[in-house]
Parts: structure tokens; C-alpha cells; sequence
């Protein structure tokens, strides 16, 4: 059995003429549009704030427990990730900024500071 093909010319032909038909009527499309964007807010409205004021919570004859085991478990398992961390040994990178100045560009009272690195760049 073989499938019929899309004509394309054809929805193009009807799109053409849909458009030019509310392009002619721009009020009444407008209108349409308007109606139809009406319609659609208020469902939403309705939706999310009505019916969310019309649900009631559920209530529970039981309060809730803590699960103790859990928390220790997971309590833990922080503990150990911190311990990681703190334990690794942190790489310090060179300042490619810094530049070494010698004794022979300061003076002999003046003290070499990070700051006069910088100043002859």
C-alpha cells in the first residue's frame, strides 16, 4: 500500500489565502486573537491559583520521624569528604606577575614589599 505524498503547493497556496483573509479582516482577527488569549488566562488563572486555594493539605495521623540511622550515615560520609579535602595537598602556582628586583634597583633602607613588584610593569 503506498502512503499519499504531501503537496506542498497546495498547503502553501491555502496558507497564502488564510493569510491574506485575515490580513483583509485585521479586526475581527484581532478580536479572535484577543478572545482566544482571554480564554487562555483565565485557565490559567483558574489553574494555578483557585484551584490551588480550593486544595486541602493532606494530613497525616503519624508525625514524621527522623530517621536516625540515615542521618548518622550521612553525617558521615561529610565528615570523611571533609577529611579528604583538608588532607590533600593544595599545588601553589607561581605569580607570573611578580617580578624579582634585585638589590642593586632599591636602596639599601628600602624593604622589597609584593606592591613594588608591580610598580615597574
Amino acid at each position: 500500500m503506498r502512503l499519499p505524498s504531501i503537496k506542498f503547493n497546495k498547503i502553501k497556496e491555502f496558507l497564502g489565502k488564510v493569510s491574506r483573509t485575515l490580513a483583509k479582516k485585521a479586526f475581527f482577527t484581532f478580536l479572535g486573537l484577543f478572545f482566544l488569549a482571554l480564554i487562555f488566562g483565565t485557565f490559567l488563572f483558574y489553574k494555578n491559583v483557585i484551584l490551588i486555594k480550593k486544595a486541602q493539605p493532606e494530613i497525616f495521623e503519624k508525625p514524621l520521624q527522623l530517621n536516625e540511622k540515615l542521618l548518622e550515615e550521612i553525617l558521615g560520609e561529610s565528615e570523611n569528604r571533609q577529611k579528604k579535602f583538608e588532607e590533600t595537598e593544595l599545588k601553589e602556582y607561581p605569580n607570573p606577575f611578580w617580578r624579582i628586583i634585585l638589590p642593586e634597583e632599591t636602596g639599601p633602607e628600602e624593604e622589597l614589599t609584593p606592591h613594588q613588584s608591580l610598580d615597574g610593569i
